[in-house]
């Protein structure tokens, strides 16, 4: 039973930063890709950052390269977001997901999902 919760969201101002969290259960670490997506009111999920737990690869969208960073830890079966440099823009829920295999852009080719936290910039 694949389980991933996330955590660290909440509000903050125009330029901050947040970590975010997602802690990962019932699946073979090394085997899967992880990522964050996000979804703003009525915009489609967008695909964040992704990292690979085997090859050490990692993927960013164009809006939030330079400023967020993705990060793994296997001991803690924990997937983290770095946030820096905040923009209104990313307000959205953030979500976690997982996949075996290579990371992927696109929201369908993840098959676990967490319930999502929540992230606003204040402007």
């Amino acid at each position: 039973q694949v389980q991933l919760v996330e955590s660290g969201g909440g509000l903050v101002q125009v330029g901050g930063s947040l970590r975010l969290s997602c802690a990962a259960s019932g699946l073979t670490f090394s085997r899967y890709t992880m990522g964050w997506f996000r979804q703003a009111p009525g915009k489609e999920r967008e695909f964040v950052a992704a990292i690979g737990w085997s090859g050490g690869s990692t993927y960013y969208s164009d809006s939030v390269k330079g400023r967020f960073t993705i990060s793994s830890d296997n001991a803690k079966s924990t997937v983290y977001l770095q946030m820096n440099s905040l923009k209104p823009e990313d307000t959205a829920v953030y979500y976690c997901a997982g996949r075996i295999g290579q990371p992927r852009v696109v929201a369908n080719e993840y098959e676990y999902w967490g319930q999502g936290t929540q992230v606003t910039v204040s402007s």
